[in-house]
């Protein structure tokens, strides 16, 4: 959920950041019933998944050379992830260093309100309108009232604000299955579609 805002605050160039995802246990494949020792308890480790959050992002914001993926070199990412008993729904807790000043937070909401990428223009099918929505209240995103925004595909953010240290913080929430690893599969496929990468025979 934090690689959508960045994507949207790209023109400030983003170049530090540090994540924390407090990730449900559907991640790992279980539930409460096949994982019963995840019930009111906190795990703070996922076997390389603190590689992958911090490697995947720049793979994504890279380019295509030869035939290869050749990763961005920013932002450079410092994650951990932990376990934590609920059963669908990563949350983030992201800190970020721009290179170029934000205007506001005005602003920084506005660019996250108004992402938008080819699914949404091309209008996908699993695609939700509005891929990001900002929530104002302090105490949202929430998994249990926000996970499932844009029928799981869509990511939530609230709790924008200066911080001490790095230049911006927040609070993101996403659908793990939906949004992540399934819908994420099955959008892939519809872009592929889309773009004649992939047609009917």
């Amino acid at each position: 959920s934090d690689l959508p805002a960045f994507a949207a605050w790209r023109e400030f160039e983003p170049y530090e950041a540090i994540v924390t995802t407090y990730q449900a246990i559907s991640g790992a494949g279980k539930n409460f019933s096949t994982w019963p020792e995840m019930v009111g308890n906190v795990i703070p480790y996922i076997g390389g998944e603190e590689e992958k959050s911090e490697k995947e992002p720049l793979r994504i914001f890279g380019r295509i050379e030869g035939g290869q993926i050749v990763p961005a070199t920013e932002p450079a990412i410092s994650a951990q992830c932990i376990r934590i008993p609920v059963l669908y729904g990563h949350t983030a807790a992201a800190f970020v260093k721009f290179r170029k000043a934000a205007p506001s937070k005005e602003v920084l909401i506005e660019k996250l309100r108004s992402f938008s990428g080819i699914p949404q223009q091309a209008k996908l099918p699993t695609a939700p309108e509005h891929f990001i929505q900002y929530m104002d209240e302090d105490n949202r995103p929430q998994v249990t009232l926000d996970v499932n925004y844009g029928g799981g595909m869509g990511v939530s953010i609230g709790r924008l604000r200066p911080d001490t240290v790095y230049d911006w913080k927040f609070v993101g929430l996403s659908h793990n299955t939906l949004r992540g690893a399934a819908g994420g599969a099955v959008e892939c496929a519809e872009l592929l579609v889309h773009m004649n990468y992939i047609e009917a025979k």
